[in-house]
């Protein structure tokens, strides 16, 4: 599912693959300028590491809001409203999802970015410049029954990698319980500097700076009648 960013002739690709749980794996690549702004020991080949303070250039946000409904806890499907801010130019990109975990896709906003159209279980983009945005809409079968009540939404890996280094990158999640029959339980990882969960309502979600490769889970529990 991730991107390999080496030259090649095929199109630059973000994985967002939507599986059993919601998985959305990105690995756009990275400007090649930003590898002068760092020194050889300083590219991160992988390990986990929140970032505490803004970086000093625009990094790549991904925002995902998904909402559960009554039917999602008997079929797994909720809807998704996703957008991607301040990709990389590339001359050609694609989004891709797991094929038949996720239907209904639609474009629903570009910027930046010439051209942008669903296609099967993937969006297509064209001739994309400097701080382009896409967003979309979809339902996907992202949520997963996991044992007697328990349920969950696990997403990741996230990644912005550029070669072999990987990059700052923004993620947030907002999970709306459409829904009177779930409760939030805890997050994997927990609420911690450079990670923050908020719950507020019938919302939970998380925002987090971070290099490396980030898988996050977010668990409900049925709530007795």
């Amino acid at each position: 599912m991730a991107h390999d960013a080496s030259p090649s002739p095929a199109p630059e690709r973000i994985g967002s693959a939507l599986a059993l749980l919601l998985v959305a794996t990105l690995a756009w690549s990275s400007d090649p300028d930003e590898l002068f702004f760092k020194g050889t020991a300083d590219v991160n080949e992988g390990e986990l590491r929140f970032l505490t303070a803004p970086t000093d250039r625009p990094v790549h946000h991904h925002y995902n809001r998904i909402t559960i409904l009554d039917s999602s806890l008997e079929d797994g499907w909720v809807r998704l409203d996703q957008c991607h801010k301040n990709l990389d130019a590339v001359p050609d990109a694609q989004v891709t999802y797991r094929e038949g975990r996720i239907r209904g896709l639609r474009v629903t906003r570009v910027e930046n970015i010439e051209r942008a159209w669903a296609e099967g279980h993937s969006v297509q983009l064209r001739n994309v410049q400097r701080g382009a945005q896409l967003c979309v809409e979809a339902e996907t079968l992202a949520l997963s029954r996991n044992g007697e009540g328990g349920y969950s939404l696990s997403n990741g890996p996230y990644m912005r990698r550029f070669l072999d280094g990987f990059y700052p990158m923004r993620v947030s999640m907002t999970v709306k319980l459409d829904t009177g029959k779930l409760r939030f339980v805890d997050s994997i990882p927990a609420d911690q500097t450079g990670f923050t969960v908020r719950l507020q309502g019938n919302e939970v979600g998380y925002d987090t700076l971070f290099e490396g490769i980030l898988t996050t889970v977010l668990r409900f529990e049925r709530v007795q009648p």
